[in-house]
């Protein structure tokens, strides 16, 4: 996969969850489970941690309610790439095989068809994110429609493709924009397609996400050790101002600058995305 890498010492997990050899789809579950159940079994853990285990197992109970209030071809989730929408699918994964488990705990059995998805594109996607999401169909076994159009024509163009689906899991989070009033079950406003919005990850904070991330050692899109925390397309996205190394009078790079390497004089380079606190400077990156 085309991913970050976080520091071994913040990573309470050595090896990555995933690897670039696909695990079959019922292991896949089975390994994201354990690993999982083992994360929320552990006691004395700094309060970070604390947070993200509750964070957890509020998410993981939005998940297991929307498994028994729909199956899983009227399921789908809305996956770009981003940071979000990648904790959401390894919560849905896991969620999935506490499913299996429960209904049929001496014969357990996974899905034989892979997940729905839908990745609605930027109009100019990052080429780092386009591999990502490639490597991520084949990593986690995503059955995923691409629509390089606007948000509303292409989820009616998806459920038009995919009628069976009637919820679409998605991963905004409260300090998103239009993210404040939302609740884990929202049907989508007046005019738009109808289906059910599903925000398990509603509630948690920038650094639950990463903290997350980072203590399962999951691979994640490699603009994120560059200095971006909130992905767009290449117009409208640049690494965030308040992770630049350098001083503050250093210029921004250039819009068709892929990222905050050196390439030239005054040019600064950026800590990585999980460096950043603050939940309100995580979209300082973002032109709209």
């Amino acid at each position: 996969m085309t991913t970050g890498d976080a520091p071994a010492r913040d990573s309470h997990h050595a090896e990555p969850l995933v690897s670039d050899a696909p695990l079959p789809f019922a292991e896949l579950c089975a390994k994201i489970h354990d690993r999982i159940a083992a994360f929320l079994d552990a006691n004395d853990v700094s309060p970070a941690l604390k947070s993200v285990q509750d964070q957890t197992r509020t998410s993981l109970a939005v998940l297991a309610e929307a498994l028994d209030k729909y199956s899983l071809p009227e399921l789908s989730l809305a996956y770009n790439g981003g940071k979000d929408c990648l904790v959401l699918l390894i919560l849905y994964l896991c969620a999935i095989h506490a499913k299996v488990t429960k209904s049929a705990p001496s014969a357990p059995s996974a899905p034989t068809e892979p997940i729905q998805c839908v990745y609605i594109q930027a109009e100019h996607p990052f080429e780092e994110v386009e591999e990502f999401v490639v490597s991520s169909v084949k990593t986690y076994s995503l059955s995923l429609l691409e629509y390089a159009k606007p948000m509303k024509a292409a989820f009616a163009d998806y459920l038009h493709d995919t009628p069976s689906v009637k919820a679409i899991f998605v991963g905004t989070r409260r300090t998103d924009p239009h993210g404040e009033h939302l609740k884990h079950f929202d049907p989508t406003d007046h005019g738009w397609p109808k289906f059910m919005r599903i925000h398990p990850v509603i509630d948690w904070h920038y650094v639950d996400i990463w903290t997350f991330i980072r203590h399962l050692n999951i691979p994640y899109c490699n603009l994120y050790d560059r200095g971006y925390t909130s992905l767009g397309g290449t117009d409208d996205t640049h690494p965030n101002p308040a992770l630049a190394r350098e001083s503050a009078t250093s210029q921004l790079p250039k819009p068709d600058a892929v990222n905050g390497s050196s390439n030239g004089i005054g040019t600064p380079k950026f800590r990585p995305a999980y460096e950043l606190v603050d939940d309100y400077e995580e979209r300082l990156g973002r032109d709209r």
